[in-house]
């Protein structure tokens, strides 16, 4: 890949890159950093980079390095997540997009991920494999899991109205 071709990957993936990973870490000083930790080590492998393969390369890189990131942060926020799982809802919302995040926070970080890419960014089963690592045979099965999970929590009764 040449600097001219990574300019161009750039400019022309760097916002559907943020916005998954954004989606998934829900925390903007986050996804920014992970996202240019992720164009850095694109920048230092450019010379073993397809440029027509850039983008699956630049998500895989952008999903590890999110992985890695959710790893090494949830050491230091698990006290939180205890605490903030304390508190008493008031009442139901029925804000559907609030809604939505809520359950999308519920997904452990392989089926938020794998829903994020299949229906926020529109890969293809073979593609998420290659992203995440998963043959494509899994990732059908942890979508669909995924997706059992968040229709279950959405009808649930006290989530509707």
């Amino acid at each position: 890949m040449t600097p001219q071709e990574y300019n161009q990957c750039v400019s022309q993936y760097a916002d559907n890159v943020y916005r998954f990973i954004l989606k998934n870490l829900g925390r903007e000083e986050d996804a920014r950093d992970v996202v240019q930790a992720s164009f850095e080590k694109l920048w230092s492998n450019r010379e073993q980079v397809d440029a027509a393969r850039s983008k699956s390369y630049l998500f895989t890189i952008a999903y590890h390095q999110m992985i890695d990131h959710i790893r090494k942060s949830k050491r230091v926020l698990l006290r939180e997540d205890f605490r903030e799982d304390a508190k008493v809802q008031d009442a139901p919302s029925n804000n559907t997009r609030k809604l939505l995040m809520e359950a999308l926070s519920r997904l452990n970080e392989t089926q938020r991920s794998l829903v994020m890419l299949k229906d926020y960014e529109g890969y293809s089963y073979e593609e998420i494999g290659r992203i995440t690592g998963l043959n494509e045979s899994q990732v059908k099965v942890y979508l669909h899991r995924a997706r059992v999970q968040l229709r279950d929590y959405i009808v649930k009764m006290e989530n509707v109205l």
